[in-house]
């Protein structure tokens, strides 16, 4: 049992939900916005993806990660940001027997240092590495692309800019390369990982494997776990019962519960009120800092 947990918010992620619901923020104005709203409900940490404010499809582009962080920091609100360095890994192939070339639709492969371009001007304390390649839309030829040449140069680069990675693990064999990575020494302590359960393709929401990847943790990691769509919130308590932290965010889920959209605020407020119904403290950014000993940049 996990019993002082911090928070994370994940914004508004990279795929197709502005759509779906009027609360998934889409300028760099109304992700910042909806950032603080969140760190005013108890989230310690940020987690922010951009989207292109025309088509709200997910970015690139540094000058909007630059906005979206300018927007944060120039206010009164403390919260850690954990940028995600994701994007970039896009592969679409061109179907079940013209494999090849790449659909250009949906396909985005830059090299590590493009991928970290937004990291090296914002300096956040924190940004996200995908620990592996794998299928990740249920159907369709879209995959997830992270090879360990490319996860190890990206881990470098991030140890040499003193900025935090957050190891995001969707199965058992992507825990394979984060010990490889710190037997290496390309990894600090504390390692600090993320399990993404309940993604089509990897690792399934249920206990037993939930606690199959806690146990094949490295020795000292400070690890969240969280699920998508309506086990987010369930999730919330399964983190802490395992001993980790949380995340919650229109990202992984847009409902509050059934029918009921939510906001960032909202997911935030309702896994502070689940984590306090178990006597559990939600520590805030600073002491968040202080566990997984941040430099704060900016």
């Amino acid at each position: 049992m996990q019993w002082e947990v911090f928070i994370t918010c994940a914004v508004t992620g990279a795929g197709a939900t502005p759509d779906k619901s009027p609360h998934v923020p889409v300028t760099p104005e109304e992700i910042a916005t909806s950032a603080l709203d969140a760190a005013r409900a108890g989230a310690a940490i940020v987690h922010i993806h951009v989207r292109d404010p025309k088509s709200g499809v997910g970015s690139r582009d540094v000058s909007l990660y630059e906005e979206v962080a300018d927007r944060i920091r120039s206010s009164d609100v403390d919260v850690i940001l954990n940028l995600t360095a994701g994007m970039g890994g896009d592969l679409v192939l061109g179907g079940d027997e013209a494999v090849l070339p790449p659909n250009p639709t949906g396909t985005d492969m830059v090299g590590a240092t493009e991928r970290l371009a937004h990291v090296r001007s914002v300096m956040p304390e924190i940004c996200t590495l995908d620990c592996g390649t794998m299928n990740f839309a249920s159907g369709g030829d879209y995959i997830m692309v992270n090879t360990p040449g490319v996860l190890r140069s990206m881990a470098k680069q991030v140890q040499a800019l003193g900025v935090r990675p957050e190891l995001e693990v969707f199965d058992t064999g992507h825990l394979v390369q984060v010990h490889e990575m710190i037997r290496d020494g390309i990894l600090d302590d504390p390692v600090m990982i993320q399990l993404c359960m309940g993604i089509a393709y990897g690792a399934p929401d249920d206990p037993t494997t939930l606690l199959a990847l806690v146990n094949n943790l490295p020795k000292g990691a400070v690890f969240s776990a969280f699920s998508i769509s309506r086990m987010q919130l369930p999730f919330v308590a399964m983190a802490a019962l395992a001993g980790g932290n949380v995340r919650v965010g229109l990202e992984d889920n847009l409902y509050a519960g059934p029918g009921q959209l939510a906001t960032n605020a909202d997911l935030v407020a309702r896994a502070r009120t689940i984590l306090e119904s178990m006597n559990v403290r939600v520590i805030g950014p600073q002491e968040a800092r202080d566990r997984l000993k941040l430099t704060k940049h900016g």
